[in-house]
């Protein structure tokens, strides 16, 4: 027997396995993930998966592909929303004012280019339009936290409205160095080095933190939404009790709608709990516009600037004394909810499903976890209820090793705790974003180099992928890339 023929005939009765386990009402999608294909996993979406191909840049941009006529309208008018440029108040265009007056964008659509990944600046002549910059003081104590600077804030604001300064500019460089893998091949990993120029406000308080963030990509957002909680706390084990050496626990955050707490979902260490909440974060933070949830006009304006705290606010009460009105920001949240994820390529190929075998016996799938079930309740919308979805994330925190650490606590989430990244799409980000720039602050220029940073609990899945051999990690890559 050939090797390449025992590795179908191993692929072979993998996928017949996870086909047993399925019509014995036994789960397919268990923690390790099954090496083999399994019926249904080419739809990472399930049924809201995309109808369309992801051969374009547009990829990240369709419907739901279970969506309604009738709710694809709202989901137009919602992307409508999302590229719409705001403008300064006040101004002739009431609908469209309140900007700032510090903030990092103008549009969502600004940092989420084409619904995709953003990237730092790419030189220091460049803006970082799609990388904000989180500040803060990390506490000695338990409550809160982290403290926002007491000049700056929560976020660096690197662009203004006429008549205020922004906040700084951000500049970006690296220190390159060598990882050697098994059969002699040599990887650069680039470490960055942040630095804040021009800052208008005064110095930073000695003891801020700074953690660049680029924007993530927009699909599947329903439906990590529509995974209940319940299953989520199913995978966490803070103590590790299993003793595998992965400790994933949730982010527990408030939601402000429901006034409860619940685990986080939305952002780089989970520190949003709906999609909803997550939206007027952002058009608070990043554009300085108030909503119902987070109502103050002037963002993440401080005390200490006080022209910005006087500026005219956009707020109106014929749009419910907000900037944003809930027309709006429900608007925003339907389309983001309802970005659908591309259908796989490739997800029977022997190199794909060779990768995805080496994926779990390295470890991956541990934080990785394939597959969920939706909720299957009228609380969830019909296109993300009852579905099985394949997102590759726990949606947990995992402790990242001091490599990737930022220092800077969000919510329960300390400065060495990532969320894990879905990674369904991820194969598409050239094709969408125009690059391959991947981990929080993009350092990692391809999928090699983000393995190669995972330390902490994913240290010993990193070291498996370094100890394979050339074919081997091509395969690995190859199946993350069919994702």
């Amino acid at each position: 027997m050939t090797a390449g023929n025992g590795r179908r005939r191993f692929q072979i009765m993998a996928g017949m396995a996870a086909i047993g386990w399925a019509l014995l009402g036994q789960p397919a999608d268990l923690r390790a993930g099954p090496s083999g294909f399994v019926p249904g996993e080419e739809l990472p979406g399930g049924k809201a998966t995309s109808r369309r191909t992801a051969s374009n840049a547009n990829a990240f941009s369709h419907a739901s592909g279970n969506i309604s006529f009738e709710r694809e309208f709202d989901f137009k008018i919602g992307n409508g929303i999302f590229k719409k440029l705001w403008v300064s108040a006040p101004a002739s265009t009431n609908s469209s004012d309140g900007l700032g007056p510090l903030y990092n964008a103008r549009a969502c659509q600004r940092c989420h280019l084409k619904d995709g990944r953003g990237h730092p600046p790419e030189s220091l002549s460049d803006n970082a339009v799609s990388m904000l910059l989180r500040v803060g003081i990390p506490s000695s104590g338990d409550s809160p936290p982290v403290k926002p600077d007491p000049v700056y804030g929560g976020q660096i604001q690197d662009f203004a409205i006429q008549g205020h300064k922004p906040e700084a500019r951000i500049e970006l460089d690296y220190e390159e160095f060598a990882v050697e893998l098994s059969g002699g091949e040599t990887v650069m990993l680039r470490r960055p080095r942040l630095h804040l120029a021009d800052l208008a406000y005064g110095a930073l308080h000695p003891d801020s933190r700074l953690s660049a963030r680029i924007a993530n990509q927009m699909i599947g957002l329903g439906l990590l939404e529509a995974i209940s909680a319940t299953d989520i706390l199913a995978n966490a084990d803070p103590d590790d009790a299993d003793g595998d050496g992965i400790s994933g626990r949730p982010n527990m955050v408030t939601n402000l709608e429901a006034g409860m707490v619940e685990p986080g979902r939305f952002g780089w260490k989970a520190g949003q709990p709906t999609v909803r909440q997550q939206s007027a974060a952002a058009f608070s933070g990043d554009m300085g516009l108030s909503t119902s949830l987070i109502e103050p006009g002037a963002g993440d304006c401080t005390q200490q600037q006080a022209a910005c705290m006087k500026a005219m606010s956009g707020a109106d009460p014929a749009k419910g004394n907000v900037e944003v009105p809930d027309e709006m920001l429900d608007l925003v949240a339907f389309y983001a909810r309802n970005l659908a994820v591309p259908k796989r390529s490739g997800a029977r190929s022997d190199r794909v499903l060779a990768g995805k075998a080496l994926f779990n016996s390295a470890g991956c799938a541990a934080c990785h976890v394939p597959s969920f079930r939706t909720m299957d309740s009228r609380d969830v919308a019909p296109e993300q209820r009852a579905q099985t979805i394949w997102p590759y994330t726990d949606l947990l925190l995992h402790d990242m090793g001091e490599g990737l650490a930022d220092g800077l606590p969000e919510g329960q989430a300390m400065g060495r705790e990532w969320r894990t990244a879905p990674l369904w799409g991820i194969g598409a980000t050239e094709t969408v974003s125009g690059h391959t720039l991947f981990l929080h602050d993009g350092r990692a220029r391809n999928l090699t180099e983000a393995i190669l940073w995972h330390g902490g609990e994913a240290q010993a899945a990193s070291n498996a992928f370094a100890a394979m051999t050339r074919e081997e990690r091509a395969d690995l890559i190859a199946f993350v890339n069919s994702l």
